[in-house]
């Protein structure tokens, strides 16, 4: 949905349990630390949409802008109107991070009302709805922990695997060396699976830790270069063990024709380690010669829904949907595209550059309201390979960064 821009204090008013103050229509401040200097989130722009779509990216986005922000409609028409849980935990999540926000949500959960706070960070546990993987609110720590004004250490409770979500594994294996090339390293920086869980009961537990850092540096990466291995996890949890080898024999008999240079770890959790619900399933990576990792993943339907997969029908389809990423290919696999973009949309006021494969839905979406947040615009260039076997057609994403400065960062 497109923004409107500013809240129209001329339409009637909303039967709504809350009226947010209105305030006079100052130019948006200068971003320089505008999502961490307290004030300036009172006094800018209230950006308004209507309709459930990309909730998490409107909620990080104005939490990092500063901007205040109404969502209505949210599923108004449907027989259960307003928020889902899933959301609802969100929203309590985005709450737990920071400091001051001001959230508010009409009796039917069809309306929204953020005025962000500051980012705080420090140590944090969150129980996530079983309803979406951990892996959905992991994605939008991952854009907000590095601006914290404490280091953030959270253990989130939930399900670590699933089929709608990137998992925990896909994420430790590619968001964080990702995060690593903007500048966020450092022995702090780590995700741990304390236990596995599998929809739909989840039980599972992670640990995220990320440094805090004043600014991000520009990138140039737009040269992926040739896969040199391929790394991966076949995990099992309350079912036979056996079926993390049947997943990994079946993986290597396609991906062995391409490369030798294959291990597929067996990860089989037992006990309380085993969450609530019985599943198994495989994550892939592979790795080029200029450190991009590329990532495939799936995981066995949940407990009682739809038929049984077969562990080697499941190892050989991770494999193929590896090479299907491996032809999109660019330097960051389409699970991260929205990542990379954020990052260098907040890096210091210097050109960054990456080569990405075909842009996702959701990216295309994120480039718009970054545009409506951050008023930044990229330059999008398509690619035609000229090599043969050299994949599909890739665009090279090119701009400036906005000085993003974290002002809320503890000085030594």
């Amino acid at each position: 949905m497109r923004s409107t821009g500013r809240c129209d204090p001329s339409q009637p008013a909303r039967p709504l349990p809350f009226a947010p103050a209105r305030v006079p229509a100052l130019p948006v401040p200068n971003h320089v630390g505008s999502g961490m200097a307290g004030g300036a989130a009172g006094e800018a722009q209230c950006l308004s949409y209507t309709g459930c779509n990309f909730l998490r990216q409107r909620l990080v986005l104005a939490t990092l802008s500063g901007r205040p922000l109404k969502i209505r409609k949210i599923r108004a028409k449907e027989e259960d109107p307003g928020l889902l849980d899933f959301e609802a935990s969100f929203i309590r999540l985005i709450d737990k991070v920071t400091n001051g926000s001001r959230i508010e949500i009409n009796q039917t959960g069809t309306t929204l009302y953020y005025q962000p706070g500051l980012l705080y960070g420090g140590s944090l546990e969150h129980d996530c709805s079983p309803s979406r993987g951990i892996g959905y609110y992991l994605e939008s720590l991952l854009c907000l922990a590095p601006f914290m004004k404490h280091p953030l250490k959270i253990v989130l409770r939930g399900v670590t695997n699933d089929q709608i979500d990137p998992s925990v594994d896909v994420l430790k294996a590619t968001a964080l060396p990702l995060l690593k090339k903007f500048g966020i390293d450092g022995e702090s920086l780590e995700i741990k699976i304390n236990r596995r869980g599998m929809p739909p009961k989840g039980g599972g537990e992670i640990l995220f830790a990320c440094p805090v850092r004043k600014v991000l540096q520009p990138v140039q990466f737009t040269d992926p270069g040739k896969i040199k291995r391929i790394r991966g996890t076949a995990y099992s949890v309350r079912v036979s063990p056996q079926m993390a080898n049947r997943m990994v024999e079946s993986a290597r008999g396609i991906l062995n024709k391409f490369l030798p240079d294959i291990y597929i770890y067996t990860d089989h959790m037992k006990g309380v380690s085993s969450g609530k619900s019985p599943g198994f399933g495989m994550c892939l990576t592979a790795e080029t010669i200029n450190g991009t990792i590329l990532s495939a993943e799936l995981a066995s339907n949940p407990q009682g829904q739809g038929t049984a997969v077969l562990p080697e029908e499941l190892g050989q389809n991770c494999a193929k949907l590896l090479l299907e990423e491996i032809y999109r290919g660019g330097c960051v696999d389409s699970t991260n595209q929205s990542l990379t973009i954020l990052l260098m949309t907040l890096g210091q006021r210097d050109v960054s550059k990456v080569l990405l494969g075909p842009l996702s839905p959701y990216t295309i979406e994120f480039l718009r309201h970054l545009r409506s947040f951050f008023q930044i615009m990229f330059k999008i260039e398509t690619k035609t390979t000229e090599e043969e076997h050299a994949g599909g057609e890739k665009v090279l994403m090119t701009c400036v960064g906005v000085g993003f400065c974290n002002l809320s960062k503890t000085m030594r």
